[in-house]
């Protein structure tokens, strides 16, 4: 099964995402995500068989995480895939410290892939027609975190379907 990382927004701030979605659609086309998919991975792991996954269901019902808050205020693209995102205009010193523990302790399970370079981000369109952001809204939303969730990807026709496997200790 595929499965990664993620914080997933908390009701209120996904419908605030959602509404900038809907302002970047408007401007760059492409498909916009549904809001319920709005997420921010930490960790792409990837196919995973069952008995490894199984492992991985147990160590996130344990896991805790510190409590944090990032700012998202800034419009990003990236070109090959034509995905429209928001994220932080500077780079967030505790996303990054989260996410070096999370690769730390999957490679332990035996799982690679840890990226050289990580860039939060909150995908808000994918093939997007164009990538100027530059008339959009300036985003200014404050994402307070405390829990993580296991993912798994079920990819269709119309895209991915993201069911919660589970979700660490609410800290």
């Amino acid at each position: 099964m595929r499965l990664f990382l993620a914080l997933v927004p908390p009701l209120d701030l996904r419908e605030r995402l959602g509404a900038l979605a809907d302002a970047a659609h408007a401007r760059c086309g492409g498909r916009r995500m549904p809001d319920e998919s709005l997420h921010l991975t930490l960790a792409f792991l990837g196919e995973v068989g069952d008995e490894q996954a199984s492992e991985l269901v147990d160590w996130m019902c344990r896991l805790a995480v510190t409590p944090g808050e990032w700012r998202l205020d800034a419009w990003g693209h990236f070109r090959r895939p034509g995905i429209v995102w928001v994220g932080g205009q500077a780079p967030d010193a505790a996303l990054g410290v989260l996410h070096k523990r999370l690769w730390d302790a999957l490679e332990e399970f035996g799982l690679a892939g840890r990226p050289a370079h990580f860039m939060p981000h909150v995908t808000l369109l994918r093939r997007a027609k164009r990538l100027d952001a530059s008339r959009l809204p300036a985003p200014d939303l404050v994402w307070g975190y405390n829990q993580l969730d296991l993912v798994q990807s079920t990819i269709h026709d119309r895209g991915s379907r993201y069911v919660s496997l589970a979700r660490s200790l609410e800290s």
